[in-house]
């Protein structure tokens, strides 16, 4: 985990007993990210300069911070990276981050995902490109739509939705045809009306 501003917010993490995160190493500046290490947590007050800073990191970036300004998360989740506002996530939704990214999901909390909401609001053609878009899904592709733009992965979804894994999977797999994504974060910021629409 890499602290680019002040102290790590949460002590203690990963705790002993976490089944799922085995331990965490805090870099400091520059950010020399280990060999093999499968998650960056970047805490920061300025994401985007400190993912500039990290630069390629060679794993998942997901960025802790204290803004929630619709531009600098939808940027930061652009370039690939999970969003975690600061105040809005506790230890076990950060460890759920963590493992969602080793398998390629890109996390955003509540206030992050609102941002982005608030932001397609205050600007109409944006909120009628999504507005389009949801249209040309079924009532099942708009729900596990809502659940993947939380962050949750298809597993998660199955679970939630009480369906297979696999029927998940063929869910996404029409919706990113349908929304011409070319993967889940894609797929999430036309979802939220955070990147242009693709006709063909």
């Amino acid at each position: 985990m890499a602290c680019a501003d002040g102290d790590w917010p949460h002590t203690g993490w990963p705790a002993a007993d976490d089944p799922y995160v085995g331990r965490a190493i805090q870099l400091e500046r520059p950010f020399l990210v280990p060999a093999g290490a499968d998650v960056v947590v970047l805490r920061c007050d300025e994401p985007l300069d400190a993912l500039a800073e990290l630069g390629g990191a060679g794993a998942p970036v997901i960025v802790v911070s204290p803004h929630r300004d619709t531009e600098t998360v939808v940027e930061v989740f652009r370039r690939g990276a999970g969003y975690l506002v600061e105040g809005d996530h506790c230890t076990c939704m950060l460890s759920s981050a963590v493992v969602g990214a080793t398998v390629g999901h890109t996390y955003l909390s509540p206030s992050a995902c609102a941002a982005v909401r608030d932001g397609v609001r205050r600007a109409p053609e944006q909120g009628d490109s999504a507005d389009g878009l949801r249209a040309l899904l079924s009532p099942r592709e708009r729900e596990v739509m809502e659940l993947l733009s939380t962050g949750l992965g298809a597993q998660e979804i199955a679970l939630r939705l009480s369906l297979s894994e696999k029927t998940i999977r063929n869910n996404l797999s029409n919706i990113y045809a349908k929304l011409h994504a070319r993967g889940s974060t894609d797929a999430v910021l036309r979802w939220l009306g955070a990147a242009p629409v693709v006709r063909t």
